[in-house]
């Protein structure tokens, strides 16, 4: 299931964390060997898990993380703006916009978990007047984003082949989820009430709140 939890509320669930924060190394630092910081239980974070941010997370049967999304506003700092802004035109802001990071996948994960997170994400858009999300990624991911039908706008790219980063601006338009609530096998219906779940159904600006 999908789970939206801010940072301040990981502790309510210690093993949905644990085992997010290890995912995120084996990913970022063994497989992928990006420079991030590893502390001594085996967890990747970054000054950004420190903004309290919202995580979407999915969660498996057994209460395990078995992949995640970070979003934070643009109206604050955010990595595209603090270490990637020369890849765009200017510093994004605006309440409209809200970065997604540290996209990340447990070993083995199915093709369902990387819909469900852009399901998640879609969720987000629709319930919070959110309209683009501004985030980094890497070459690897352009055929995961094609594959559950969700292909940025490029905004900028440096690097070429297996070794390109770039910025993208992602729209989720209402004529997208039937393909991505397919591609997770998670119906609309059942995604929203996940989103009510955590959020109540006339309690859908919170996290504007916390921003």
């Amino acid at each position: 299931m999908l789970r939206y939890v801010y940072a301040a509320d990981l502790n309510d669930h210690p093993k949905l964390a644990r085992t997010m924060f290890r995912d995120r190394a084996d990913q970022f630092k063994t497989r992928l060997g990006w420079d991030v910081t590893i502390d001594a239980a085996g967890e990747e974070r970054d000054e950004y898990d420190g903004m309290n941010p919202l995580y979407v997370i999915w969660e498996e049967p057994d209460g395990s993380h078995g992949g995640s999304m970070r979003f934070l506003p643009t109206t604050g700092r955010t990595m595209v703006n603090d270490h990637f802004a020369g890849l765009m035109s200017g510093p994004i802001s605006s309440p409209l916009i809200w970065e997604c990071t540290r996209f990340c996948l447990t070993r083995g994960a199915g093709g369902h978990v990387a819909a469900a997170l852009m399901l998640g994400g879609g969720e987000i858009m629709q319930n919070f007047g959110v309209e683009h999300f501004v985030g980094v990624f890497d070459a690897r991911m352009v055929r995961i984003y094609r594959m559950i039908g969700a292909s940025p706008e490029v905004l900028g790219s440096t690097g070429t082949g297996r070794d390109q980063i770039s910025v993208g601006l992602w729209h989720f338009a209402e004529s997208d989820a039937a393909q991505v609530s397919e591609r997770a096998g998670v119906s609309q219906h059942l995604s929203r009430q996940w989103f009510e779940h955590a959020f109540g159904t006339a309690n859908r600006v919170a996290f504007a709140r916390t921003a």
